[in-house]
C-alpha cells in the first residue's frame, strides 16, 4: 500500500512592513492581543526559519506576526525575495503594508522627538522620501495597505481585529463575573457594579434558605419573577452595546461585579447566568462567587 505523506499543519503568518513613524508598532500590539505570537525588527536570514517552526504539525505557534523594516538596513532589498519564498511554502500568509502622508510622518517625528532610522544626520522629509523608494517593491507585494493619516491608535487597532478577526478581538478580552455581598463591601477592582438587591430575596423561603444561586431551586425560583428575566435581558442588551467599545479603546480585562445582600442567592445565580451569556457571545469569561464560602 502506498504511503502518503503526512498533511503539514498550515499555519497562519502575517509580515508587516511600511514607513517608519506609520504605526508598525500598534499594528503589531493588536495582532498580539488577537492570540498571534509577535516579533518586531526579526532578522531577514531567521524568517524561514520562523515560519518553518509556525508550520510544523503541533507547533505551539499557530498564528504569528513578524515586522521587517528599514531597521534592516541594506539587507531589506532581500524582503520581496524571502517573501515571495513564504508564499511557496504551506502558510497562510498576509502582507500588510503601512504609510502615511509626509505630513504626518514629519509631525509624528516632531512629536517623538526621535530621528528618522536611516540617519541622524538626514533630514526627516528626506529621510520619508528615500524610505518609500526602497519599500516600493514591497508596498506592490502588500495584500493589505493601510493609510494611517487619518487614523488613531484606537482606529488603527480596531481596522487590524476587523479585518483578521472580530470573534478573536472579543476573545482578546477577559470579562471577570463576580458575585458579592455588600454586607462585606464592593469590589475594589470591579470596572462596573451592579445592584440586584431589588430582586426577590430566596434567603426567605424556607426551603431554599441553606441553598445557593448555583442551584438549580434558586434559579428556577428567581426566573419565575419576570423582573429577573427582564433584568437580565436589559443587561445583556448593554453590555453587548458597551463591551466591543471596550475591546476597540484596547481594555484587555473587564470586571463585572453582582451584588445582592449576603453574596450567597441572588448575586451568585446571575453571575453564573450572566458569565455564560457572555461565553456565548464569544467572550472569554471567568465567573467568581466572593462571598460564597463565608456566607
Amino acid at each position: 500500500m502506498k504511503n502518503v505523506p503526512a498533511k503539514r499543519h498550515q499555519g497562519q503568518f502575517v509580515l508587516i512592513t511600511g514607513l517608519s513613524g506609520s504605526g508598525k508598532g500598534s499594528v503589531l500590539k493588536a495582532f498580539e492581543d488577537l492570540g498571534y505570537h509577535c516579533v518586531d525588527n526579526l532578522p531577514l536570514d531567521l524568517i524561514a526559519r520562523f515560519a518553518e517552526t509556525c508550520r510544523q504539525p503541533g507547533s505551539r505557534i499557530e498564528k504569528a506576526a513578524v515586522v521587517v523594516d528599514i531597521r534592516e538596513g541594506e539587507a531589506l532589498s532581500q524582503l520581496p525575495t524571502v517573501f515571495h519564498n513564504l508564499t511557496r511554502e504551506n502558510l497562510k500568509i498576509s502582507l500588510v503594508f503601512l504609510e502615511a502622508s509626509d505630513h504626518a510622518l514629519i509631525r509624528r517625528f516632531e512629536e517623538t522627538r526621535r530621528p528618522h532610522p536611516l540617519g541622524r544626520d538626514l533630514p526627516v522629509r528626506e529621510g520619508i522620501r528615500l524610505e518609500r523608494v526602497l519599500l516600493k517593491p514591497m508596498r506592490q507585494l502588500a495584500d493589505v495597505v493601510i493609510d494611517t493619516t487619518r487614523l488613531n491608535v484606537h482606529e488603527l487597532r480596531e481596522l487590524i481585529l476587523t479585518r483578521f478577526g472580530r470573534l478573536a478581538a472579543r476573545k482578546s478580552m477577559l470579562v471577570s463575573v463576580v458575585s458579592f455581598g455588600f454586607r462585606a463591601g464592593v469590589p475594589p477592582d470591579a470596572d462596573l457594579v451592579f445592584d440586584v438587591r431589588f430582586l426577590p430575596n430566596p434567603n426567605y423561603v424556607a426551603r431554599l434558605k441553606k441553598m445557593n444561586g448555583r442551584d438549580l431551586a434558586v434559579r428556577r425560583f428567581m426566573d419565575s419573577y419576570p423582573e429577573t428575566r427582564e433584568f437580565l435581558s436589559r443587561l445583556l442588551d448593554f453590555l453587548q452595546f458597551l463591551l466591543p467599545r471596550y475591546v476597540q479603546e484596547g481594555k484587555s480585562y473587564l470586571t463585572l461585579a453582582i451584588g445582592c445582600t449576603g453574596g450567597r442567592h441572588r448575586s451568585v445565580a446571575l453571575a453564573e447566568q450572566l458569565g455564560k451569556a457572555l461565553a456565548h457571545e464569544g467572550y472569554r469569561v471567568k465567573i467568581a462567587h466572593r462571598d460564597l464560602a463565608h456566607s
